[in-house]
């Protein structure tokens, strides 16, 4: 995965910040993907989300944050049908890698692309890097 690429390239120079924002009426937060997401970073990293995930923030801490630390924010509001954003953040720069649904048709068209992919193919366990044909 892209994120996956850049966090292999950038390292523990970047902080690593996932911001996802959804609809006002979902219920889990942080989102699946969001939580995808950071384990795909925090496995890149040699670690376990466990270990180094904070999620939101609130108050004074004692310590400055943590290099290994992966931080995990919601927000929940309006009709927003769901909005990713990774940030890299270093010294004096930044990279933001942002997806945003602007409605629940591409989530189809996937489900679709998926189930064409999978016609014909052996049992198994698949995931959509097959399906794009990344691997």
């Amino acid at each position: 995965s892209i994120v996956k690429q850049i966090t292999k390239i950038l390292g523990e120079n970047f902080d690593k910040e996932i911001i996802e924002t959804h609809h006002r009426n979902k219920k889990d937060a942080p989102s699946g993907t969001a939580q995808r997401i950071a384990q795909i970073i925090a496995q890149v990293e040699g670690r376990s989300l466990s270990e180094v995930g904070m999620y939101g923030r609130k108050g004074i801490k004692s310590e400055i944050r943590s290099k290994k630390e992966i931080g995990i924010h919601s927000i929940r509001g309006g009709s927003v049908v769901g909005e990713h954003t990774v940030l890299f953040a270093g010294e004096e720069e930044r990279l933001e890698i942002t997806h945003r649904a602007e409605s629940r048709g591409s989530f189809a068209r996937g489900a679709i692309l998926a189930a064409k992919f999978l016609v014909g193919k052996e049992k198994g366990l698949y995931d959509f890097q097959d399906v794009l044909g990344l691997k």
